[in-house]
């Protein structure tokens, strides 16, 4: 199974409040998110897919920060990338920028695992993957 790293895109329609499991309530004002996420488990980049089916299909209730955001907002896009390396908490830090504090980063020491931008990200992210040194295959989900 490959393995890698990815980020998905969102899109927020209009301003919510939305309960983020422990995380409690928090305000998502309209417009785009970037999710970084690693997919080195055994399952490898399957993850993404499960994200996709989630999206689509709601077949199971919300169990990451990031099933909860999705069950309020469109699911745009996902870059990955293939790497046995641990990349997810660098394209965080290469993205920075407005973030949602704690999101998705309970396992390090990160701020946040997702970002802010009232504008389209694509070519943002293609640049941070670039930056990185790894191409980012993509898929309009």
């Amino acid at each position: 199974m490959k393995k890698g790293s990815y980020c998905l895109l969102l899109r927020a329609e209009e301003d919510k409040t939305v309960r983020i499991g422990a995380l409690g309530e928090m305000y998502f004002p309209a417009g785009y998110y970037i999710y970084t996420g690693s997919a080195l488990g055994s399952g490898g980049l399957s993850r993404v897919s499960r994200h996709i089916r989630f999206f689509r299909e709601r077949y199971r209730k919300p169990k990451w920060h990031i099933d909860y955001l999705m069950e309020e907002a469109v699911l745009v896009k996902t870059f990955c990338a293939e790497t046995e390396e641990r990349l997810e908490c660098r394209l965080a830090s290469a993205l920075g920028g407005a973030c949602v504090a704690r999101f998705g980063c309970s396992d390090c020491s990160c701020k946040s695992h997702l970002f802010y931008r009232v504008d389209n990200p694509e070519e943002e992210i293609r640049g941070v993957f670039r930056g990185l040194g790894f191409s980012a295959g993509e898929h309009a989900v």
